[in-house]
């Protein structure tokens, strides 16, 4: 958190004093250049010249501003279907949320993880960095998606005037304060053309039916790119369902991260782009995933960091050289029963 450190004078004719991460410095101002003064350095106490402190306080501090804590809302979407283990939305965010709070190097993180629809109030996203979205798809009315209506109950080209209105206050504001968008397995899937647009601007691509496909396989997944998402991150195998075939419109905006290979490939889908991020022109960021199916996986502490380091990337946080690192976490716990 950021310590808000008030001014302080008024001592021996005009004592000034700057404290800030790391350097407090407290100069009686007489006339004696050599007057001795105290200079806190990381909380280690030394003796200095004024003339040497007072030319401390003059100058910049390299590192000296408090960093914010970047805050991370997780929005899942209520488990609607899948066997146990498989499409856990609420127990995966609730697993990353965890592993920020966790990390071995990354400090300054907040998370808040929302399970269902995310109220209608702008006031939830005024002090967030990145907004993470795991849930079923718009497509199907016995579905839930965080963000958006349900596509069968609309005229699947748009929403009624509340949720417009709502839905363009809530662009406007990702725009102006350069909340990153992450989109995750499922959650890639928008029917609605309104849906649609949001998730091309934010993000730089599509999931769309029939011509996309989302095989359950064995994969092979490779880096493509040096980006920061990829630091930390080798070549590794395991079984997934990933949404893929995206509809990715050439863009220089866009960053393709992985090619995944399916081992059995019986859709005949062939290696394919299977996350991506984005620069929007506002400032703003998007990283897509379209793996994230079965719980267990994020046990593997190379695909978690994958993950994290695109969440953090998102939210504009310098990534580690290493890439996120945090605890390998117990996914043990698993919904008892399918859900049709």
């Amino acid at each position: 958190m950021r310590d808000e450190v008030p001014s302080s004078d008024g001592r021996a004719r005009g004592a000034r004093r700057k404290q800030s991460a790391g350097l407090d410095i407290h100069a009686a101002l007489n006339d004696d250049a050599l007057t001795a003064v105290e200079v806190n350095i990381g909380g280690r106490v030394i003796q200095a010249f004024r003339g040497i402190a007072l030319a401390l306080l003059a100058l910049p501090i390299a590192g000296a501003a408090v960093a914010a804590d970047k805050k991370i809302l997780f929005l899942a979407g209520e488990r609607d279907h899948g066997a146990p283990g498989r499409h856990e939305y609420g127990r995966d965010l609730r697993t990353l949320a965890h592993s920020f709070e966790n990390s071995t190097n990354l400090e300054h993180v907040t998370t808040q993880v929302i399970v269902g629809k995310a109220p209608r109030d702008l006031a939830l996203y005024k002090d967030v960095s990145v907004i993470v979205i795991d849930s079923s798809s718009d497509r199907a009315e016995n579905e839930v998606h965080p963000l958006f209506p349900q596509d069968p109950s609309t005229n699947h080209r748009g929403y009624d005037a509340e949720t417009t209105a709502y839905l363009k206050a809530l662009d406007e504001l990702i725009e102006q304060n350069k909340i990153g968008i992450v989109i995750l397995h499922y959650a890639t899937w928008a029917e609605n053309w309104r849906a649609r647009e949001y998730y091309l601007n934010w993000t730089g691509g599509l999931w769309v039916q029939i011509a996309s496909k989302n095989p359950q396989d064995d994969w092979a997944m490779k880096p493509l790119a040096r980006h920061p998402i990829l630091r930390g991150v080798k070549p590794w195998k395991y079984r997934d369902e990933i949404f893929c075939r995206f509809l990715l419109p050439n863009d220089k905006r866009r960053t393709d991260l992985l090619l995944a290979t399916p081992q059995a490939d019986k859709l005949n889908v062939g290696p394919q782009i299977a996350s991506f991020a984005y620069q929007r022109d506002d400032g703003g960021r998007g990283f897509v995933f379209g793996g994230l199916d079965f719980r267990d996986n994020l046990a593997l502490d190379n695909y978690r960091r994958f993950l994290m380091n695109g969440i953090a990337w998102a939210a504009r946080i310098e990534i580690p050289k290493a890439g996120v690192q945090s605890p390998t976490p117990d996914v043990s716990d698993v919904t008892p029963r399918a859900v049709k």
